[in-house]
Order: structure tokens, then sequence, then C-alpha cells
């Protein structure tokens, strides 16, 4: 698999940190090529429209992070637009979608542009419909002609969307206007306002004609408005991730039964076909999913989420609303550090000596001593051992008399880089069980 130098560096550089790459996840995806024949035939099903709901079940540190990275990653090559929201009770509060909607746009990415994408994104669009405009025959010289016949088209591509959220078509109008006139401040300010911001002036709100803030009925139609700006420039569609949803299960019982229905609403709409373009995925526990804290509370949310899944997930049907993480095993974890090694060799300035001294017998020599060091759990291993093995790596790198064998098996595993859930995952035991074929990172809440 051909990496880019500077994709290398960021890899390595966040396994150094201990922390999931922000790109580049498909060089570390061992054991979800299970997953990817489904995944890209939902992807292509939005893409034509459709829309799609899935939930993503695992322990702590299983891997449910990186696995929804990864499929951002998977979808944002296919040209979609990605999202990533995790879920609190005090910054984003599930059962307020105004704010859901909000942290949407401030997260906002394509594989061009990070966070936030949104201006990009709407710039785009105008010049998408001026395109459109022109190859329809108006005459380029004729500014007043363009602009009346843009304002037509915007009208007519917003036509369902105004139904319910017409303020979301009056603020792009006001934006145009207010770039087309140069004024900043009022053209940022509406942006601001589409985007769900609170306390933008009332003047700015009476420059586009539009009343109040965006509340949580409002967020809905907003978020059909946005759907269609990156449709018509020229996206996929777009992938929300709703991440680390399990933490309703703390909140007050009156906040849980409000974000539990507001779930379910997300989900009704999206069978409903309201959201074309939209790939819904939430994360979360299995007590999450089975217990009476969580999904179970709300039958009709629990019923329409239901899957039995087999003794053996060999047979997981990927198909299924819900997808369970299988266990990281010594073979995986082994697989996973020569993919880093080679990874890492390709751009070190002692590459030959990095691939000669760090090979596939070392790897799983270390990768058994870091889980021996964790009581032989497996499941909370790829993390440390990650880390851990880039720091050797780095040494081997450094240091041409650097013995790998005799200083780095030769030592104890320092593991107290271990985050809180891992080390209670230790105490509890029930890891290795459960644990996904992915960087076991992947619940760190970047």
């Amino acid at each position: 698999m051909a990496v880019s130098p500077r994709r290398r560096q960021e890899i390595v550089d966040a396994l150094r940190r201990g922390t999931v790459p922000q790109r580049g996840l498909d060089v570390m995806a061992v054991g979800l090529d299970r997953f990817g024949p489904t995944i890209n035939a939902e992807l292509q099903v939005v893409s034509n429209g459709g829309a799609q709901f899935k939930a993503v079940r695992g322990e702590y540190g299983s891997g449910k992070t990186f696995f929804a990275r990864w499929l951002s990653e998977t979808a944002k090559a296919q040209e979609f637009a990605a999202a990533e929201i995790q879920i609190s009770e005090t910054e984003t509060p599930l059962h307020k979608l105004e704010t859901v909607y909000r942290r949407i746009i401030e997260s906002i990415s394509t594989a061009s542009a990070r966070p936030s994408a949104f201006k990009e994104i709407v710039d785009n669009w105008f010049f998408n419909l001026e395109g459109d405009v022109l190859e329809a025959g108006v005459d380029a010289s004729d500014q007043s002609a363009v602009a009346a016949a843009t304002d037509d088209l915007i009208a007519k591509r917003l036509a369902n969307v105004s139904k319910t959220a017409p303020a979301f078509a009056a603020a792009l109008r006001g934006y145009r206007v207010a770039i087309e006139r140069g004024d900043g401040a009022e053209a940022e300010g509406l942006l601001a306002w589409l985007g769900g911001q609170p306390h933008v002036a009332s003047s700015v709100r009476r420059y586009a004609g539009v009343k109040g803030e965006l509340d949580h009925f409002g967020a809905l139609g907003f978020l059909q408005g946005l759907l269609t700006v990156l449709r018509d420039s020229g996206y996929s569609g777009l992938v929300v991730i709703l991440d680390e949803v399990e933490t309703l299960q703390r909140v007050r019982s009156d906040v849980r039964e409000k974000s539990l229905n507001s779930l379910r609403q997300l989900l009704d709409e999206v069978d409903a076909g309201r959201f074309p373009g939209l790939y819904l995925l939430i994360t979360g526990t299995p007590a999450f999913y089975d217990g009476q804290q969580g999904v179970q509370r709300l039958p009709p949310l629990a019923q329409r989420i239901e899957t039995k899944f087999e003794t053996n997930a060999r047979y997981d049907n990927p198909r299924a609303p819900q997808l369970r993480l299988t266990g990281f095993t010594h073979e995986s974890l082994h697989e996973l550090g020569v993919r880093i090694r080679d990874l890492y060799a390709d751009g070190a300035d002692n590459g030959d000596r990095v691939a000669e001294s760090i090979d596939d017998d070392f790897i799983t020599d270390f990768a058994a001593k870091i889980a021996g060091q964790l009581g032989g759990k497996v499941g909370i291993a790829p993390r440390v051992f990650l880390r851990q093995l880039v720091d050797v790596m780095d040494k081997v790198d450094l240091f041409e008399d650097y013995d790998p064998r005799r200083e780095a098996l030769g030592e104890a595993a320092a593991l107290t880089a271990l985050t809180e859930e891992e080390h209670a995952a230790a105490r509890r035991g029930d890891v290795g069980a459960v644990v996904p074929a992915g960087v076991d990172d992947i619940d760190l809440g970047i």
C-alpha cells in the first residue's frame, strides 16, 4: 500500500503519542475487511439518494472510535463529507438536536478540507449554481440576470427544505448578497447562523430577514438543507458519527428519556426518506444496547435496532442494524505490528536496520511481552504495544548499537500510560473476549 511521506509521518507521530491518527487508518485496519464490502455497498446506496443507519457495539477500548474514523475516511475517499461528534451531557446532549447540528457543522470535513469545511461547502454550492445558470444560456456579462437566475435556482433547489425550514434558504440568499456587496461582517454572521451558532447579532439576522435562533425541530430542517447543499456541490452525501452514545446511561432519567426519543426520531426520519444522502452511525457499549438504562428503556427504539448475534462471531451479519466488534487476537496484533514496522521502515533514516532488527519474530515476542504485562489481556495491549514499538524503532533508527532484543525484551514494560478505562478493563479481566480488530487506542475520547 503506497503511503505518502507526510501521511506516514502523521501516522507514526500519532502512534508515538499514543493517539489515533486522524488520517491513514486504512493502513491499520486489521480485521475490518469483513465489513468493507457491506459498508461500501451502503455508502453507494446513500450516494444514490438513499439513507442508512448503523449501530456499532463494543466495550471500552474495543475499537469503536477507530471503526467510526475508518468508515469516515473510507467515505471521504468516495467524495462524502463527514462529521464526528462525541455525545456528552454537558457539551453535546443528544436531546438537543440544535446542539448536535451545530457540532456537525463545527466538525464537518472533506477529503480536501479539515474542520470546519462548512464555508468551503457553501461557497462551492453557489459557484456550482452560477455555473448551472450560465450553462442554461444566461449571458455572463449581464450580472443582474445571472443574480436573478441564480436566486430562482436556489428557490427550486431548496423548495422542499423551504417547506419546513424557510429560514435556511433565506439565510443562504442573504449570505450570497452580503458576499456580492462586500459586507464581510454580515456574511460571516449569516454563515454562523446557518451553522446553528447562538447569539448572532439581531442586525445580521435582519439583513437576511430571519428571526430567532435554531431550535430542536428547526435543526432537522437545517440538516435537510445541509444535505441539499452537499448534493448540489458534488458531494456523495454526509456521514454523521455519534460517538459514545452510552453516556446517556449516566444522565438524569428525564434527560435520558428525551435523548433516546431524539435518537428514535432521527431513525424514523431516516427511514421516512427525509434525509437523502445521510449515513448515520452511532457507537455504544453492549450495556447501552441491552441494558434497561439504555436502548431497552424505549421499546420502539430497541425493536428498530435489535440484532441477534450468533455465538460464533464469524457468522455475524454485517448488513444488520448493529455491528459487533470481534476480538483482537495475538495473530491480529502481530499483523498490526508488521504493518507499522513496514510503514516506519519505509521512511526511516536507517530503514534497512529497522527492518532487520525489528523482524517478524521480534514483533511476535514483543507483542506477547506487552500482553503479558497486561495480564494476558490482548484486548488492551494494542495501544500500549504500538506506542512502545514505535519507541523501540526510534532507538534502532537513531543508535547503531541499540539491540532491541536485549534492551526492549529484557526490560519491564512501562504501563503508566494506560487510560482509566484500560486500567479498569485490566482489573475486570473482561477485555480479551471483546476487543476488535483495530487499534486499541480507539476509544480515547479524542
